[in-house]
């Protein structure tokens, strides 16, 4: 049942459309910091957006039965790392502030499901390893660019904790490139033994 709703072209169009709009949403979102970032630093400071813009891409070319293996890799490591990064970083707010407003429960919605929708797909990416280096490489670079250039996203009453959130970071990219890996190539490994 699942896989024919995954597969189900119209169901396919609007994930794409949700994917679509919600990427234009997130860079609108980052707007503010992007008008502070300087332009060395722009393509790897909007997270999020920059992660289902991967995911989009991929729906597009799923649609018209096509593999994009390195944006397939991109999307499922980005997606699910700033998916989860983006629920515990709400929860922490919440934490630190003891509230938090409507957008932080919708940002956790929109990016829980971010992570999962990547997860799902993953049985229908044509991912190889060179594909997944490629993507670890970036994801990495990525936490250096944030942490150690300080071009993460603001999170203004977390702002102190940034020495244990660019740790938490590093090793959700770490967990991030081990499930792909194991839902890609080590699934597939299997499958050639069988």
């Amino acid at each position: 049942m699942l896989r024919y709703i995954l597969l189900d072209k119209r169901f396919l169009i609007l994930l794409f459309l949700i994917n679509f709009f919600g990427t234009i949403y997130g860079y609108i979102w980052y707007q503010g910091q992007l008008s502070i970032t300087p332009d060395i630093f722009l393509i790897f400071v909007p997270d999020s957006p920059t992660a289902s813009l991967f995911f989009t891409i991929f729906l597009l070319f799923f649609i018209f039965g096509k593999n994009v293996p390195y944006i397939e890799a991109l999307g499922l490591i980005t997606l699910f790392k700033y998916g989860v990064w983006a629920v515990v970083m709400n929860l922490l707010t919440l934490m630190v502030d003891g509230s938090l407003g409507w957008q932080g429960y919708m940002l956790m919605a929109s990016h829980g499901a971010m992570a999962v929708q990547g997860l799902l797909y993953a049985p229908y990416y044509n991912i190889k390893l060179r594909h997944i280096v490629f993507a670890a490489v970036w994801t990495l670079h990525n936490d250096v660019i944030d942490y150690v250039f300080e071009m993460m996203p603001m999170y203004s009453s977390l702002t102190s904790y940034m020495n244990e959130i660019g740790y938490f970071t590093f090793w959700l990219s770490i967990l991030s490139i081990f499930i792909a890996y194991k839902l890609t190539i080590s699934s597939s490994d299997k499958k050639l033994r069988l």
